[in-house]
């Protein structure tokens, strides 16, 4: 573990490299993310492996699919788009203003710090990290404890591709982690936990850092009223069950809750049941289906599912005949229905295989129900009636939408990513991220022509004559 002198000597490295060279040329820039993207690509076994020991049992498939892939498209979609990012904007001059000319530029904030969760690892450190190395920052990375294979072998890796005042990456415990959101960084991105959100952009207001925060939430998936016996209802279901399953629903934008047309709960079961057991045959011992990540969250998510039975609760085995197994941490996906809304399965964000199953009456107290709570990360809808579309995108708040699927706006890096509220604040993927991690500098120049010189004192009645004409 890093003592917090080390740590403050490897920022204060990072901090003085980023102020000796203020504006990285494009060339260098676009080095540093061909190494990330190297360092990626060349020990994907090993990442994977990593991945495995941290988890007890992690999908090889996902983790490909999931952390490398998505990591990979964003270090590809900024150096392809770099030269344009880069490029200075005009902006429009007032009429009272010309002939001078207007711009923004982009520049570094310099060094920054990222904050990574336990659940994506990879992606949740290589994201950011794409923004941030476009825009010409140095960055310190703080690896998640829960994780100590996967962060140990990040940071062996990244000593490997990049020199120690470019980037560097942080182990330790929550002790560190303290230290880390303390640090005097230009910019801090924190993924995870509201209550540890809070924490972290309290330690940083003491220097004034910005923080942009990726949280978490309920996140709800409506299944419109007009799909009720179509195969775009079958389509649904299988789309919130996939959603849900990934990564064993240790997922920041996972569906949390199915919100449907009372009567359909059933229907919900039945056809869940059989998508899942197509798509996780002997689900017990499928190596496609992942573990959860530590018995801390395993007895979380089993507690939620014995209060909620004991208050009377129906749970329903989605994989019938499957067993939990709390030595391998392996929990198949449960049904819930008949939920109070008082429970913590209603009240906090499950993070696991736990898919709560509300009925509503129609679409506006379904609308209701996600207004009255806590603004989610992602909301997801289903229908096929354009005007109800229109409507639950124009009615709700959330950080993202997908409509007719779930998770996929997470992989568009030209839509921001961020949350809203207690979801989050700010937001990073594609450009988004390189102006969150930029300073965006404005420029006026002004012209030899300009008849600002008639402004100065001493004022008098041409002065008048003039404030008359601009104020008209």
């Amino acid at each position: 573990m890093p003592h917090p002198e080390s740590l403050a000597n490897r920022f204060a490295r990072l901090h003085a490299a980023a102020r000796s060279e203020p504006n990285p040329p494009r060339a260098l820039r676009e080095r540093r993310l061909q190494a990330l993207g190297r360092l990626l690509l060349d020990n994907e076994a090993e990442i994977a492996d990593a991945l495995r020991q941290d988890f007890g049992h992690r999908s090889l498939a996902e983790t490909r699919l999931l952390e490398i892939f998505p990591s990979h498209e964003a270090v590809r979609h900024a150096r392809r788009h770099l030269r344009r990012w880069m490029r200075p904007r005009a902006r429009p001059v007032s009429l009272w203003f010309q002939p001078g000319r207007a711009e923004v530029r982009y520049q570094p904030l310099g060094a920054v710090g990222i904050i990574v969760p336990w659940n994506y690892p990879i992606f949740l450190a290589a994201a950011p990290l794409a923004a941030a190395l476009a825009a010409g920052n140095r960055a310190l990375v703080k690896m998640s404890e829960i994780t100590p294979a996967t962060a140990a072998l990040f940071a062996m890796l990244v000593g490997r591709y990049f020199a120690d005042d470019e980037l560097s990456v942080v182990e330790g415990d929550v002790t560190v982690a303290r230290e880390f959101a303390a640090l005097p960084f230009d910019h801090l991105l924190f993924t995870g936990s509201t209550p540890v959100g809070r924490q972290v952009m309290h330690a940083a207001a003491d220097n004034l850092t910005p923080v942009t925060l990726e949280l978490g939430g309920k996140s709800p998936a409506i299944i419109g009223p007009t799909l009720a016996g179509t195969p775009a209802f079958v389509r649904a279901v299988e789309r919130i069950v996939i959603g849900k399953c990934l990564n064993a629903g240790q997922t920041c934008i996972a569906p949390d809750y199915v919100l449907l047309p009372a009567g359909l709960e059933h229907s919900f079961v039945h056809h869940a049941r059989q998508i899942l057991a197509r798509c996780y045959r002997d689900i017990d011992h499928n190596g496609d289906y992942s573990a959860i990540v530590d018995q801390r969250q395993y007895a979380r998510l089993v507690g939620y599912v014995d209060e909620a039975r004991a208050a009377g609760a129906k749970v329903v085995d989605l994989v019938p005949g499957a067993a939990a197994d709390p030595l391998r941490r392996h929990l198949p996906p449960l049904a819930l229905l008949d939920l109070d809304d008082g429970l913590r399965v209603m009240q906090e964000e499950i993070f696991g295989p736990l898919l709560p199953i509300i009925p509503y009456r129609d679409l506006g107290q379904a609308i209701r129900r996600v207004n009255e709570r806590p603004r989610p990360l992602a909301l997801y809808y289903f229908d096929s009636d354009q005007g109800n579309i229109e409507r639950v995108l124009d009615e709700t708040v959330s950080g993202g939408v997908t409509v007719n699927d779930t998770i996929l706006h997470i992989a568009q890096e030209e839509l921001p990513f961020g949350g809203v509220g207690p979801s989050g604040m700010g937001c990073y993927h594609g450009f988004a991220g390189f102006e969150t991690f930029s300073v965006r500098k404005a420029v006026f120049r002004q012209s030899r022509l300009s008849a600002i010189g008639l402004f100065k004192p001493p004022y008098g009645a041409l002065f008048d004559r003039l404030t008359r004409i601009l104020l008209r």
